[in-house]
C-alpha cells in the first residue's frame, strides 16, 4: 500500500461489501506508519455509523482442539441460516523474527471459498491476550461492509488468553476430551469468562470421553461465578469433523443474544468494551511514544543492559527512564 488511500472513497467501497476493499481497508487499519494511522482513522470515522449490528463470538481453546474446523463447520452452517459470517483469526508472531504462520485460510478451505465469508488472518505482533491490537477496529470494518456475524478465533490458551472477552458479545471455550484430567488442562480464568462451553470431537473413540467431559465442566461451572448474572453458561458436545452437534452451539447463540438484550446486559457489556480499549489504546500509545521519545531512545539500550547485569533495580530505572521522560530531576542512575 504505497499510495495512500482516500478515505472517504474507500468507505464507500467497504459499505457496498467490496471483498478487497473491505481487504484493503483492515491492512490500512493494521499498518504502523504515521500517515497510514491517520488514514486509518478517517475511514473508520466513516464507517462507525454503519458498525454494531451484528453478532460477536469470540472462540479461544487449547492446541490440537480443532478451533479451524469448528469455525469452518459453525460459519458454514450460519450461513446456511442466511447470515454473512466474517472470521478474525489471529496468529501468533514470532518474538524473534515477527513472523506468523497465518494458515488459517487452508485451514478452512471451503469456508473461505464461500462468498457469503471472509477471512482475515493476522498476526498478534506480540500483543498479549489472544488477539492483535487492531483487531477491534477490524472487526468494526467487517460489521461496515455488511457481515452479521463476526468471529475471533484467538491464537490459543494461556494465562493471558482473556482479552477478546472485551471485544465480542460472547466468548465461546471450545475443549476437546483427553485422556486424563480434562479439568487440569485449562486455567480457571479462562473457564470464568466464558459464556459457553463446547466440546469437540465428540465422536468415534472419544465419544464416552466427550460425554464424561461435559459432565465434568458442567459440575465445575456450577463451582465458579458466571461471566454475567443473566445468563449460565451451558456445556454443549460437537462432532465440528462431522457438523454434529453445530445447529445447537448457534441456538445457544441465539439464546444468550435474546436473553443478554432483554436484560439490557448487552449494551452494557459493549460500552464498557469501547471504555475498556479507550485505556489499551491509550497504554499502547503512551508506550510506543515513550521508546521514541529523543531523550528516551539513545540511553534505552543502555539502560537495558545495566538492569541485566545487575548493576541497577528495574524499579530505579524504570523511574530514571520516567523522569528523563517526564524531563524532571533524575538524580545519578
Amino acid at each position: 500500500m504505497n499510495r495512500l488511500p482516500d478515505a472517504e472513497t474507500l468507505a464507500q467501497a467497504v459499505l457496498a461489501g467490496q471483498r478487497r476493499a473491505l481487504a484493503r481497508s483492515i491492512t490500512l487499519i493494521e499498518s504502523t506508519r504515521p500517515d497510514h494511522r491517520q488514514a486509518a482513522e478517517a475511514l473508520l470515522e466513516h464507517l462507525l455509523p454503519c458498525t454494531g449490528n451484528s453478532i460477536r463470538i469470540g472462540i479461544s481453546g487449547v492446541p490440537g482442539v480443532g478451533k479451524s474446523t469448528f469455525i469452518e463447520a459453525f460459519g458454514l452452517f450460519v450461513i446456511g441460516q442466511g447470515h454473512r459470517v466474517a472470521v478474525l483469526a489471529v496468529d501468533p508472531s514470532s518474538p524473534r523474527s515477527g513472523g506468523s504462520i497465518l494458515g488459517d485460510k487452508t485451514r478452512m478451505e471451503e469456508l473461505s471459498r464461500h462468498e457469503q465469508a471472509f477471512i482475515r488472518p493476522s498476526p498478534s505482533g506480540g500483543t498479549l491476550g489472544g488477539v492483535a491490537r487492531r483487531t477491534r477496529e477490524a472487526l468494526l470494518a467487517c460489521e461496515a461492509a455488511g457481515f452479521d456475524v463476526i468471529i475471533v478465533e484467538t491464537v490459543g490458551v494461556g494465562q493471558s488468553e482473556t482479552a477478546v472477552a472485551d471485544l465480542v458479545d460472547m466468548f465461546l471455550l471450545l475443549l476437546v476430551p483427553g485422556g486424563g484430567d480434562e479439568l487440569q488442562g485449562i486455567k480457571k480464568g479462562i473457564v470464568e469468562m466464558a459464556d459457553l462451553v463446547v466440546v469437540n470431537k465428540a465422536d468415534g473413540d472419544l465419544a464416552a470421553a466427550a460425554a464424561r467431559a461435559a459432565i465434568d465442566y458442567g459440575n465445575a461451572l456450577h463451582l465458579l461465578r458466571p461471566a454475567s448474572r443473566h445468563w449460565s453458561p451451558p456445556v454443549l458436545r460437537c462432532s465440528a469433523l462431522n457438523a454434529v452437534g453445530i445447529d445447537q452451539v448457534w441456538d445457544a447463540v441465539l439464546r444468550y443474544r435474546r436473553v443478554m438484550e432483554a436484560a439490557g446486559a448487552l449494551p452494557a457489556r459493549r460500552k464498557e468494551q469501547a471504555r475498556a480499549w479507550l485505556w489499551n489504546e491509550v497504554g499502547e500509545s503512551l508506550m510506543a511514544r515513550f521508546r521514541a521519545h529523543p531523550r528516551i531512545e539513545p540511553g534505552l539500550a543502555e539502560m537495558e543492559g545495566r538492569v541485566a547485569a545487575g548493576t541497577i533495580t528495574p524499579t530505579a530505572a524504570a523511574q530514571y527512564l520516567l523522569n528523563t521522560f517526564l524531563d524532571t530531576d533524575a538524580g545519578k542512575a
